[in-house]
């Protein structure tokens, strides 16, 4: 521990000094570079090509303060684009007024601006189409700029600054919400996905036993298929301008083994012929092309139901980590402006149940990653210098060469659409897909599936990723969800309606039946066995109404504890049994509840008393000889029905 004295004084660190800002250079060609992965791109706008050139000056310069202010990736290209479109539409619209086009200014009167975005974005609405989001975009971009230089020039009409501040005319296009895949749709794809996984395993198997056999063609001959793999991990070796003095041009001449590596179809026949072709068979025999990892993103997304498909294709070596629980993602959503870590655990293995499957891997999320990462290990040994994509593949690029880079799904063939048209079932038919074909489905498919496996409320279904309103917007509007919501519903309607079509009546025994109840022939006839037709004669089993066959077994109790509404719901139990000498008692039940039908609201006496009041109705029908001379014993003796004070409190109110 350090002495008075000895303490050294603190260096507090300070505030970073902003960057220098370049003006942009108010005469010439506006430009602007950036560099990305290597490749430099440049943008730029010639304010001299067009009439309005002191206009499309000051949007041009706009447009080089905001790309350099907000740091765009891109260097605002979007923005470079707009300024131009409009500069041209401006060189073509003024004149048709009668006005020169060299008069248009940001900070001007002598043209209105306004009337001119306004005319501008109609006819980018008819050359687009109703269905495009391009007129919103390019407008949208048009009045970032003008007001960003409204901000800092005073001189600027009002009208062109509160122009600036609205939105487009016209929003974007919302479209049809998309559908989920059906399960058998699902079904098929994720089998075709499985499919094409184990055929890119075996392919790049045999690949790696080429490369260990063979050596440089230079040396070894370049007639030699595993000299040729080998020349695959050289990519600057194994090129169109290499290949074409090593082979004659007929490729039917060609050595059978070299020959054997194109693709052919069913017969034999050569698909597709050429050194470009050979060079692409060669990748493919030791990496993962854009098409091959197609395959993975499917499955992928059909196992991960809370990951988004830019999420996923966003992945990089740094952000997966293996536990011993499963894997640990971190996810980017680029929309929502949020990171977040993810563990997606390994699946516990049954007992008797295979944890493997065919090529050599399970299908979970950490299973189908590792095996990804595994057909891809090659790749990142051969081209140490490719960003660390999770999706990392290799293509023929620039002058031919192979190359590794982030697939990106976007050219026709490797999109999801082409690669389901190149996907064949256990027939060898195409797979039946509905269209359109959008990676967005299968998310939407994973959601239904997890409501299905769920059930529940819409905040159960919706997750820890999606608000309630999301989800009803975008996932609960699925024809499955719909499907589902049906059956739940003709369920519910389905119980209600057995339950009033099977009423539930006690049985009456008349008073000739009651004399003999004891007998055998006469108790099997009424459902009674000896002894409760005895028990009930000696009144243990009379419940202050009725009979009961057996007060420990109530429908009304899952438990088998005695009945807890005797004798308020005794007319709909089927355990009642009625005897004649106990009609007093029920026609003092029903003069209550017509009682009840005046103090009670009619939807209230409804549901507490329609049922009985029914049920008793049909046992007067009955016997109807027997009322009056139940009701006069009710007056001779001054009978009183006595109802338990639970049932008054709960039924009488």
């Amino acid at each position: 521990m350090p002495r008075r004295g000895e303490r050294k004084p603190r260096v507090r660190s300070t505030a970073p000094k902003p960057m220098p800002t370049q003006e942009p250079d108010h005469i010439g060609i506006r430009t602007l570079t950036r560099t990305r992965r290597g490749a430099k791109a440049s943008h730029m706008v010639d304010p001299a090509k067009y009439r309005c050139s002191a206009l499309a000056a000051q949007l041009a310069d706009e447009w080089i303060r905001y790309a350099r202010a907000m740091a765009r990736i891109d260097g605002g290209a979007d923005m470079a684009g707009a300024v131009r479109g409009f500069a041209r539409f401006v060189d073509k619209h003024l004149p048709t007024l009668g006005m020169d086009p060299a008069g248009a200014r940001l900070d001007g009167c002598g043209v209105d601006l306004v009337e001119v975005i306004h005319a501008w974005e109609e006819d980018l609405r008819q050359h687009h189409g109703l269905r495009s989001n391009s007129p919103y975009a390019k407008t949208n971009y048009l009045l970032t700029l003008i007001e960003q230089r409204s901000l800092r020039d005073a001189s600027m009409p009002e009208a062109l600054r509160l122009r600036s501040q609205a939105p487009p005319a016209y929003p974007t296009w919302k479209g049809e919400p998309l559908d989920e895949f059906s399960n058998a749709e699902r079904i098929a794809l994720r089998d075709a996905a499985r499919n094409a996984v184990r055929a890119l395993e075996a392919r790049l198997a045999w690949g790696r036993e080429l490369l260990a056999r063979g050596v440089d063609p230079r040396e070894g001959g370049w007639h030699e298929p595993a000299n040729l793999v080998w020349a695959a991990t050289h990519p600057r070796l194994l090129t169109v301008e290499a290949l074409k003095p090593q082979f004659r041009q007929n490729v039917l001449s060609w050595p059978e083994p070299v020959k054997a590596l194109l693709p052919t179809g069913p017969d034999g026949t050569l698909l597709k012929r050429g050194f470009r072709y050979l060079v692409a068979a060669l990748s493919a025999l030791l990496f993962p092309a854009e098409t091959d990892l197609q395959a993975f993103r499917v499955l992928l997304m059909l196992g991960m139901s809370d990951t988004s498909p830019e999420e996923l294709h966003a992945l990089q070596l740094s952000d997966i980590e293996f536990t011993d629980g499963g894997v640990r993602l971190v996810q980017r959503k680029n929309r929502a402006h949020r990171v977040r870590a993810d563990l997606h655990p390994s699946p516990d293995p049954e007992e008797g149940a295979a944890t493997e499957f065919a090529g050599d891997g399970a299908w979970d999320v950490p299973g189908l990653l590792r095996r990804l990462l595994a057909s891809t290990e090659l790749s990142r040994k051969v081209f140490p210098d490719a960003e660390p994509w999770l999706f990392l593949a290799v293509e023929r690029r620039l002058r031919g060469v192979l190359d590794a880079d982030i697939a990106y799904f976007k050219d026709r063939e490797r999109r999801f659409g082409g690669w389901i048209s190149e996907q064949r079932d256990a027939a060898g038919k195409p797979l039946e897909i509905s269209k359109p074909f959008e990676i967005r489905r299968l998310r939407k498919t994973t959601k239904v599936l997890r409501a299905v496996a769920l059930g529940g409320t819409v905040s159960d279904l919706a997750g820890d990723d999606h608000h309630v309103e999301v989800y009803r917007m975008h996932y609960a509007h699925g024809t499955t969800a719909h499907i589902l919501a049906g059956r739940s519903i003709n369920r519910a309607q389905k119980w209600v309606f057995e339950r009033m079509s099977d009423v539930v009546r006690p049985v009456l025994v008349t008073e000739e039946a009651e004399k003999h109840v004891e007998e055998p022939e006469v108790a099997e006839d009424l459902g009674l066995d000896i002894e409760q037709a005895k028990a009930m004669r000696a009144g243990k089993l009379d419940m202050g109404l009725v009979n009961c066959r057996n007060p420990y077994d109530s429908p009304h109790r899952k438990d088998t504890k005695v009945c807890h509404v005797a004798p308020a719901m005794c007319m709909l139990c089927r355990n009642a049994v009625v005897f004649t000498s106990q009609l007093p008692r029920l026609l003092l039940l029903s003069d209550h509840i017509e009682r009840m039908r005046i103090a009670l609201a009619p939807p209230h006496w409804r549901a507490l008393w329609g049922r009985q009041a029914e049920a008793l109705s049909e046992v007067f029908e009955e016997c109807a000889d027997l009322v009056p001379a139940a009701r006069r014993e009710i007056v001779e003796l001054g009978l009183r029905l006595d109802l338990p004070l639970g049932m008054r409190t709960e039924f009488d109110r």
